[in-house]
């Protein structure tokens, strides 16, 4: 299971994308809003029904945990203490863990890139390094457990570089070629 979790002001093409994309690689994801309602808006003030909430999800098992970028989503995922907490144990039991744009800030705040190879949005390029990070402009870097992606237009790099860890190059490649992005 996957679960990719949104608060208020979240990108909406970082974590539609990831979803969509992942179901058609019939990857089990579910939407988890750290907010309190299923009800999360996104920085352009499009409303989202989440699956679930967060204290719903707290000790279930999970392949991967996501994280979108956006402004002020970001730093509204940042602000939830039960959210990091888990994030912190998947990372440490060497889950997978993923974030796009600003989110691998949260990544680097952690101490999760010291080290690795990473992407970011190019505002944030600079925090990742001072903590860390090797940090390239490349649109999805997969480090380990880690996987980071560049912004918006990266999206379906990143959703791919997810489906490859969990399914395997072949299916990302499908998957790419079923929606004709390359």
């Amino acid at each position: 299971m996957v679960y990719l979790f949104l608060a208020e002001g979240f990108e909406t093409i970082e974590a539609l994308t990831v979803v969509d994309m992942l179901r058609r690689a019939e990857i089990d994801i579910k939407t988890v809003s750290v907010m309190d309602s299923l009800e999360v808006v996104s920085a352009h003030r499009i409303p989202v029904k989440a699956d679930v909430m967060i204290d719903d999800i707290i000790e279930q098992p999970a392949d991967m945990y996501v994280l979108p970028g956006g402004i002020p989503g970001t730093p509204n995922l940042r602000a939830n203490k039960t959210l990091m907490d888990m994030i912190k144990k998947q990372y440490e039991a060497g889950g997978y863990v993923a974030a796009i744009c600003a989110a691998p800030g949260i990544f680097s705040e952690l101490g999760f890139l010291k080290g690795r190879s990473a992407t970011c949005y190019p505002s944030f390029e600079e925090q990742l390094k001072s903590e860390g990070a090797d940090v390239t402009q490349l649109p999805a870097v997969t480090d380990g457990n880690v996987i980071t992606g560049r912004g918006m237009g990266t999206a379906i790099s990143f959703s791919s570089a997810i489906i490859t860890a969990l399914k395997g190059s072949e299916m990302a490649e499908k998957i790419e070629k079923s929606i004709v992005y390359k």
